[in-house]
């Protein structure tokens, strides 16, 4: 872990690092925000995995999460989006795959494959290293993102039974094996066998058998993605078709933006912070 960029905030301190990543197989940005008592003891940590075309940047600077962060004593963990870097293959000319859309999974098809292993790069190699290097409480973690991220962080916590405390999202992607954006980069990234498809579908993990984690879910009824894109309806049903703990919060007025998630990152924080430090 190499320190590129270190700022004092909320008495606590919002750092970015950059390592060589084995797994996505090149250099990789992500930042850490340290709460005020990570200075005297080791924390708890929350996850944030965000969504389309954003970098580790986009939640630290416009979510407004630390100042909840260092109230509560808990860090945050920024990861990319995806790998970086001119070998790594990209489709310049789409925001909705390539880099800044490694939607969260292990690519298996080339060229893919060899640098877009997000899924095993978020919830292996980065809390890995972050736990060896980092004043955090090893294996104390919770996740969260929003849309893209959303999605990942509900599959993370659906397919790492029992890694995550809990887990919650922000107008997240609920169904991408029906949505253009999850067709178009599942098809890309994992080939055209839609079964192959269901191991990366919080819906179609949660009707598979997954085992169940309470969900906490934000959405914006004036999202304009909301219809054709993100589907919360079918995962609460898939949730509740078993008996599983789902809170589905549409919020009326509200968009798909950072504005949408600085109204509500403080609830979410408290949220995981209750189940971490149970």
């Amino acid at each position: 872990m190499k320190l590129i960029e270190q700022i004092k905030e909320s008495g606590g301190w919002l750092n970015r690092y950059q390592h060589e990543s084995q797994t996505c197989q090149c250099t990789m940005t992500f930042s850490v925000y340290l709460p005020p008592a990570a200075a005297t003891q080791k924390v708890p940590t929350v996850y944030w995995l965000s969504g389309l075309t954003c970098t580790d940047d986009n939640a630290r600077t416009k979510a407004g999460a630390q100042r909840y962060a260092a109230e509560l004593g808990i860090a945050l963990v920024f990861p990319d989006t995806s790998p970086r870097g001119d070998a790594v293959p990209d489709e310049p000319d789409r925001y909705d795959l390539g880099k800044g859309a490694g939607f969260y999974v292990n690519a298996t098809e080339a060229p893919w494959s060899t640098h877009y292993q997000m899924y095993d790069y978020v919830t292996s190699e980065l809390p890995a290293l972050v736990e060896a290097n980092l004043p955090l409480l090893p294996g104390i973690k919770s996740i969260s993102g929003h849309s893209m991220g959303g999605h990942g962080a509900i599959i993370c916590a659906l397919k790492e039974d029992g890694a995550y405390r809990s887990v919650s999202a922000f107008a997240p992607i609920c169904h991408p094996s029906i949505a253009p954006w999850g067709e178009g980069c599942f098809s890309t990234y994992l080939g055209d066998d839609r079964q192959t498809w269901s191991a990366y579908d919080a819906t179609e993990l949660v009707k598979s058998g997954s085992a169940l984690i309470p969900v906490l879910i934000d959405q914006g009824t004036d999202d304009e993605f909301l219809a054709e894109q993100l589907f919360p309806q079918d995962l609460q049903a898939a949730y509740e078709a078993r008996g599983g703990n789902i809170t589905l919060r549409m919020r009326p007025g509200y968009d798909h933006s950072y504005h949408f998630i600085a109204s509500f990152i403080g609830e979410h924080l408290a949220y995981h912070a209750k189940a971490l430090k149970n």
